[in-house]
């Protein structure tokens, strides 16, 4: 269902309706309050990406005490960012915020960009995250599509449970023709949290949502998602828990950690070579010698 299909009197309703909502039910996040700076909306939503606001919280205020600039940030080795990631998972994440943090000093004189073209130039930026910060730091008008945001747009305009498994063009120009001319960020943002708090995946909380009379999802009789089986991630016994194992061996160490004991952190033989192969490869660890491992230095 495109939005065009969707009478403009309720685009327009459903734009002041969650504009109002979003008001008084928004979470008081610190990468919100007046005081954070564009960097501290950019470590927030890397952070925030497949990662629950409750854990997210310690850690990023940690980063934005240590590194409130990204000067701070690109003046470290890219091992302290690994390590003070902590347990938040993905851990490639640290190391895209240290890469576009040495990129914001090099070609902006430390003040991360307003233009999308710019952000999108970061290291490990893509079109979510350059869309955010634009929206969310500079005011830009632009369409923020995360998790929650498409699934509340495909319900409540498209009328389906879930939205595809990846972001389609289709989705985007839906998205793009529901933007507000003023006041996109509330807009994108109060999907957001529609999505997060009450539209959830698995048990949405109709009752509580201010646009549910205008939900098509809803007006159909919840309709079952009839596309591909939505895969659900694990994690005991995965390559996943068994990196993390690795890498929670080397944040804990003061320096150079000796092979037997990453051997030690995990019983699979084949599987914790792979993993640590794959850490390597991504840049996660370094080999010191064959049989010294750090974080990068």
């Amino acid at each position: 269902m495109t939005a065009a299909a969707f009478p403009d009197d309720l685009v327009t309703e459903l734009h002041e309706r969650l504009a109002e909502w979003f008001a008084h039910a928004a979470r008081d996040l610190p990468w919100r309050r007046d005081d954070a700076t564009a960097w501290h909306v950019m470590i927030s939503e890397l952070m925030l990406q497949q990662t629950p606001v409750a854990r997210v919280l310690p850690v990023y205020e940690q980063w934005v005490r240590r590194w409130p600039e990204p000067a701070d940030l690109a003046a470290e080795p890219a091992g302290e960012a690994v390590r003070a990631w902590g347990r938040l998972g993905y851990p490639r994440r640290a190391l895209r915020l240290h890469g576009a943090a040495q990129a914001i000093v090099e070609r902006h004189d430390g003040v991360v960009p307003r233009d999308l073209d710019a952000l999108l130039a970061l290291p490990g930026v893509g079109a979510y995250t350059a869309a955010a910060v634009a929206s969310f730091a500079y005011g830009g008008r632009h369409a923020v599509l995360d998790t929650n945001v498409r699934r509340v747009l495909a319900r409540v305009v498209g009328g389906e449970q879930h939205p595809p498994a990846s972001v389609t063009a289709a989705e985007r120009r839906r998205a793009e023709q529901l933007l507000p001319e003023d006041g996109a960020p509330v807009w994108a943002a109060s999907t957001m949290e529609l999505g997060a708090i009450v539209c959830t995946a698995a048990s949405p909380r109709c009752p509580a949502c201010p646009v549910a009379d205008l939900c098509r999802w809803r007006a159909q009789g919840y309709p079952e998602h009839d596309g591909p089986a939505r895969r659900t991630q694990k994690w005991e016994g995965t390559d996943r828990q068994c990196r993390g194992r690795l890498l929670a061996v080397l944040r804990d160490a003061t320096g150079p950690v000796d092979k037997a004991l990453l051997d030690a952190a995990w019983p699979d033989d084949v599987q914790r070579e792979r993993a640590l192969d794959g850490l390597v490869a991504d840049g996660l660890v370094e080999p010191v010698t064959d049989t010294l491992f750090a974080l990068p230095r």
